[in-house]
């Protein structure tokens, strides 16, 4: 494993069991106040947080993904075939990300078995009934965030200027989770964190092959288009 992969990895997870340790106790509290927020608050979160799903992120890239790559297969001009191997790679960057990530959150998702906030009443905010193949039972980590983390995450490695903003946006739709009573702070920051990290390792993944990403000197992924060509 690349050793500014392995280091940023560590970074993540120990930022994902410091935070996930840290909200734990307040997530019934703030749950429960996020969901006794004025009324058009709430409604304006309801609208929002669908935003964060993988659905249409993933047939969407992949929908791309064909058909930029029929484009790359079918040109014969050079100057051409160069922008549509950079436009199909561009959608396939994004279909990895979140494709990875939903699989890692449904995983995590069935092993941990975390009540949702809808249940807190009969069971509190820490029962965990692993297995339970039902998704009131999907509690942790929060799907959502991990869909807004990797998609505003990958937008952050390829724009790195915009980052702050990105990362706004991937933390709107997280709190809006908490606020439609979906899940608890503490399954939306390690969603969030997990969606980040997978973007993260993606551009690994794709700087290997110099694909949209080329290592800086320090081993660290970064868009072509702000590295001098080799």
């Amino acid at each position: 494993m690349n050793r500014s992969l392995a280091t940023s990895s560590l970074w993540i997870l120990a930022a994902t069991v410091v935070l996930v340790l840290a909200l734990a106790p307040f997530d019934p509290m703030i749950s429960q106040r996020a969901q006794g927020l004025p009324v058009t608050i709430v409604a304006f979160n309801k609208r929002i947080t669908d935003f964060g799903t993988f659905a249409w992120m993933i047939y969407g890239s992949g929908t791309l993904v064909i058909l930029a790559y029929v484009v790359h297969r079918v040109s014969r001009n050079e100057t051409l075939t160069g922008k549509t191997r950079t436009a199909w790679r561009l959608p396939l960057y994004f279909f990895v990300t979140t494709g990875a990530t939903t699989t890692l959150v449904h995983l995590i998702k069935l092993i941990v078995g975390r009540a949702r906030p809808e249940l807190f009443a009969e069971y509190g905010a820490y029962s965990l009934t692993p297995f339970a193949y039902d998704d009131l039972y999907s509690s942790f980590p929060s799907g959502h965030s991990a869909a807004v983390g990797a998609f505003f995450g990958a937008f952050s490695m390829l724009v790195p200027r915009l980052r702050p903003l990105f990362l706004l946006g991937a933390l709107t739709i997280g709190l809006s989770r908490i606020i439609v009573g979906a899940h608890y702070p503490s399954d939306v920051a390690a969603g969030l964190l997990l969606g980040l990290w997978t973007a993260i390792a993606t551009a690994f993944v794709f700087a290997r092959r110099d694909w949209l990403f080329r290592f800086d000197a320090r081993g660290w992924p970064l868009p072509k288009s702000m590295l001098p060509r080799p």
